[in-house]
């Protein structure tokens, strides 16, 4: 068996997955060009290998055209709009996930976003850098109306870390939520335009689908507070990158926060806007947490080496998100 490993790093913080693909006897290729792939750079190398252990690049028909002993897809991460799939399936192959372990370093991650944007830390350390002395009133989270818009694995864990800074308020849109989670955590369920209109700080927490592609334009960024923040840590795409950057210019929101963008690395002109910290997508660069995501996606690796069952196999309501966009 031949696996190509196209994300990038892969087994340089702790080089167990590498060890256990040795153990089981895996021959296995890195990603050579140690950058995210194109489709067509992935339909090049792809042809002779049995899995792909992968990241977010595109993996659709181009691609899976290209790799006909191809037999599993396994994702690090959560994210599965890059993956075709309906046409892996079509081809038989298997395709799964690591959906728990990411979250907590996103979590993390948006908690400390919400931050540097409450209090102009971002800015401040930009001008000091230039030599410019500059101090700013800033606002603290208890003093926020928080609006979580996606309660899921991560969105629930932002929720929880929200408790500790006793915050004024939790609005929540989520379809799937159930009552005892919002009795748990004192939180106000609500659709998603009360909370554009009453939120100080709004944080997005949703998948990338053909209902949530470009869901947050400029109608939306404006029904919002004019010293309001917003945080994208889940996918490009659900804002509409040019209706922030005009809101943004405009002099209208106290700031903005992104980790993910329509095309990666990101080179726009969200980068001209000081009050909007991008983040590389480094949402799940968390030591422990990136440990975990590979060391599962090789697991399943090595399962299906052996002829065992996958355990994080997607789950058949995955495959009816994208039949649902056809």
């Amino acid at each position: 068996m031949r696996v190509l490993i196209t994300t990038v790093p892969f087994g340089t913080r702790d080089n167990t997955p590498l060890e256990m693909l040795d153990a089981a006897g895996i021959d296995y290729l890195i990603n050579p060009l140690n950058r995210k792939l194109q489709e067509s750079e992935l339909a090049e190398m792809i042809p002779d290998f049995d899995c792909v252990i992968a990241g977010t690049e595109q993996i659709g028909s181009l691609a899976l055209e290209s790799a006909p002993k191809l037999k599993l897809i396994s994702r690090v991460g959560i994210g599965l709009d890059s993956v075709d799939l309906l046409e892996a399936e079509r081809r038989g192959i298997q395709v799964c996930y690591t959906p728990e372990a990411p979250a907590p370093a996103v979590a993390e991650l948006t908690i400390g976003l919400m931050l540097s944007l409450l209090r102009s830390i971002q800015t401040a350390n930009m001008e000091l850098h230039r030599g410019d002395w500059n101090r700013y009133f800033g606002r603290r989270l208890e003093n926020c109306t928080v609006g979580i818009i996606g309660a899921g694995r991560i969105g629930s864990r932002v929720i929880r870390h929200l408790e500790g800074f006793d915050v004024k308020s939790v609005l929540v849109s989520d379809r799937n939520q159930k009552k005892v989670f919002h009795e748990r955590f004192n939180t106000s369920l609500v659709d998603k335009d009360t909370i554009f209109r009453e939120a100080d700080v709004v944080s997005l927490h949703l998948p990338l689908t053909v209902e949530t592609r470009n869901m947050i334009t400029k109608r939306n960024l404006l029904s919002m507070k004019h010293d309001a923040i917003i945080l994208n840590t889940s996918r490009g795409g659900i804002i509409n990158e040019q209706d922030l950057y005009d809101v943004l210019k405009s002099g209208h929101l106290g700031g903005a926060a992104v980790d993910v963008f329509n095309k990666e690395p990101y080179e726009g002109l969200l980068s001209s806007i000081d009050r909007c910290v991008l983040t590389a997508h480094m949402g799940s660069m968390s030591v422990d947490c990136r440990v975990r995501m590979e060391i599962e996606a090789t697991e399943e690796v090595v399962r299906l080496c052996r002829g065992e069952a996958l355990k994080s196999a997607v789950p058949e309501e995955e495959y009816d998100v994208q039949r649902a966009g056809l």
